[in-house]
């Protein structure tokens, strides 16, 4: 994160104009609440400084006709901090408070029923503790359907509803609270209510915990909503409030997570517990993600199913030099001497592709590792709609010499083939996997030059193994490599699928926009680097030039 989306105005006691005292009414509405399993004298419901604060943030601000500015809030925050109590008392707040309007429709939506029914019953847990407002409505609470609280004040009504929301369109939602939309299998719902908003404008309110994965509704909807926060977009009305780490926060540090979770300091969620997952998630990279996810709410770039560690693979890069001309340094040179071996992943319609190779380092200082280096390729034509529709800076990774730039409208094969020649002739080329797709006849001419190619079938019997022995490398720290992002994106882009043997497939986490050639290309070199080191170099020999693997 090269700047800060967090909401540092939830504490610095920065002015939030209230021109109509709305949000003071507002705030002494909730004060007025009472919650079944509230601490405080008289059950009455906890509203801290912060969450005050975000209320305030809310409903304050208005046009000079008094119409709420504030139409659309994102505020994701870790598990734990009572969020869903708060979303059940502005749903209250809607519904038979001073923001009710006359039937007005608020919704719960959720991904599932029983998630919807958590914040609808959270609500109706707080209406029953107080006898006017039980006698102002009348619930409707089937074990089956829809669940609904009607206010017998003005006809407004309360519903849960769930992600496939198809029905809901035609509705005129006046509130709609939004729950964990990263687990949201489609955005159905969210344009049903979404459509209507306009008729009496809705508030529209997210609570959500970070997801995973640079794909879907959820992450769509973040990514627009920090941009705002970090200025890069001017939309009063959508309020960002994102409690993230910040760059440079260390996962393990107690203050940060004191700063993500604003309950904390308040005794929620309770810091023992964080305590003992922190020290479990420092051995397991599964448990690590989990907790950086729920526990900081930190949106993590890889898929929900990441192939392997992902902090372990950063550790491995090494720092390249920079010449006068602000150009990154050759440092092939050093690793001439060690025997190589290449992947390679001819494009697809609409992907790049890629050649990766794997340096064994059979002595020196980084004996035993294995230093890796990608080529990526992609046509000239239509760049630029391929970025504005990827959110990817394929035109700044040409310029930066991270990515081959191919005239025409599609990567030619003797691009790709070029680069395999100029390789083989600078190192000790052992072995040139390749995915024989479209590039069959390509490679029998490269192997009628005298360069070793090896066929390798793209089905699970032959990648599972190999996408094994690349999981078991880096995070074995045995892998090398000089963080170039375009491979990262690529490692970041797959979405780690086991089978019923055991063995390990490479799918896209992102069918519609994510790449994960390089990734391939990857797997393929690093495991003819370890599978030849362990048969001693049998791959290398001239008389099973054009082996068939698998």
């Amino acid at each position: 994160m090269s700047a800060s989306a967090y909401p540092h105005w939830v504490f610095d006691n920065s002015p939030i104009p209230d021109p109509f005292g709305y949000g003071e009414q507002a705030v002494q509405f909730l004060r007025a609440l009472s919650h079944p399993q509230s601490s405080l004298p008289s059950f009455a419901f906890q509203l801290d400084p912060w969450q005050e604060r975000i209320v305030r943030r809310i409903y304050g601000p208005r046009h000079p006709d008094g119409t709420r500015i504030v139409k659309d809030v994102w505020l994701q925050i870790p598990r734990g901090n009572r969020k869903t109590s708060l979303a059940a008392a502005l749903s209250i707040l809607h519904l038979i408070g001073p923001e009710a309007v006359p039937q007005g429709q608020a919704y719960f939506c959720a991904a599932d029923r029983k998630q919807a029914e958590i914040g609808f019953l959270e609500a109706l847990g707080i209406i029953r503790m107080d006898k006017n407002l039980s006698n102002a409505v009348s619930v409707n609470n089937p074990k089956i359907g829809a669940k609904s609280i009607q206010s017998h004040l003005d006809g407004s009504i309360l519903e849960t509803t769930t992600s496939d929301g198809d029905k809901f369109h035609g509705t005129s939602p006046t509130f709609v609270m939004c729950d964990e939309v990263h687990i949201w299998k489609n955005r159905k719902l969210w344009e049903a209510m979404y459509s209507g908003r306009r008729k009496r404008g809705a508030l529209f309110v997210t609570c959500t915990t970070a997801g995973r994965g640079r794909h879907g509704f959820a992450y769509e909807r973040y990514s627009m909503f920090r941009d705002i926060a970090l200025g890069k977009i001017a939309n009063p009305s959508k309020l960002p409030i994102i409690f993230e780490p910040e760059e440079g926060d260390d996962w393990l540090d107690e203050a940060v997570w004191h700063k993500v979770n604003p309950g904390l300091r308040y005794g929620y969620p309770l810091l023992d517990e964080m305590r003992e997952d922190a020290i479990t998630a420092q051995h397991d990279p599964i448990e690590c993600y989990a907790f950086r996810q729920f526990a900081l709410n930190e949106w993590l770039g890889n898929s929900t199913s990441p192939l392997f560690n992902f902090e372990t693979y950063d550790a491995g890069a090494f720092e390249v030099e920079i010449d006068d001309n602000g150009q990154r340094v050759d440092y092939e040179t050093d690793l001439e001497q060690f025997p190589c071996y290449l992947g390679v992943d001819y494009a697809q319609s609409g992907d790049l592709a890629a050649i990766v190779a794997a340096w064994r380092h059979d002595s020196g200082e980084y004996a035993g590792q294995i230093t890796i280096k990608p080529w990526f390729f992609v046509q000239s034509e239509g760049l630029e709609e391929r970025e504005r529709l990827e959110q990817v800076p394929y035109r700044q990774w040409v310029n930066e010499g991270y990515l081959i730039e191919v005239p025409g409208p599609v990567v030619t094969q003797e691009a790709v083939a070029q680069v395999v020649k100029e390789i083989c002739a600078r190192h000790d080329v052992r072995q040139v996997r390749y995915d024989p797709w479209r590039f069959r006849a390509t490679a029998a001419e490269l192997l009628a030059d005298g360069i070793p190619m090896v066929e390798m079938r793209q089905g699970s019997a032959t990648m599972g193994p190999a996408n094994g022995e690349l999981i078991r490398a880096v995070n074995g720290r045995l892998i090398r490599h000089d963080g170039h992002p375009i491979l990262r994106n690529h490692f970041d882009g797959v979405a780690a699928v086991t089978n019923k043997a055991g063995m390990i497939w490479m799918d896209k986490a992102d069918q519609k926009r994510g790449h994960i050639d390089g990734a391939i290309a990857a797997s393929m070199a690093v495991s003819g680097a370890i599978t030849a080191h362990e048969q001693g170099g049998l791959y290398a020999r001239d008389d099973i030039l054009g082996l068939l693997v698998a």
